[in-house]
């Protein structure tokens, strides 16, 4: 399944920017970073669930937010790009 993920982490102490530094990392376990603090996720359907519980083991429900959302293919087609544009597409051919 593919996943949009967005979060915003309060870092106005350290232990809010270690919560910044472990859900980055978590995403990107994951995924591929498209913005700052949002990150495209392709899951296998039986992971989605421990992934999800991971990020919600890291996050303070009280100061920051998270929010994920599962994309079908039809929104996925549906994406437009503008500006600095990083990201693979995974399901195309890779040349190195």
């Amino acid at each position: 399944m593919f996943i949009l993920v967005c979060y915003d982490v309060n870092t106005e102490n350290a232990a809010g920017r270690r919560r910044l530094r472990k859900i980055a990392k978590k995403c990107e376990s994951h995924g591929q970073r498209v913005q700052k603090s949002v990150f495209e996720c392709l899951v296998e359907p039986e992971d989605y669930l421990l992934f999800e519980n991971a990020l919600l083991k890291i996050i303070d429900e009280k100061s920051d937010s998270l929010c994920i959302y599962e994309l079908d293919e039809v929104s996925r087609r549906k994406t437009r790009r503008f500006g600095v544009d990083k990201v693979i597409d995974f399901e195309k051919p890779l040349v190195l």
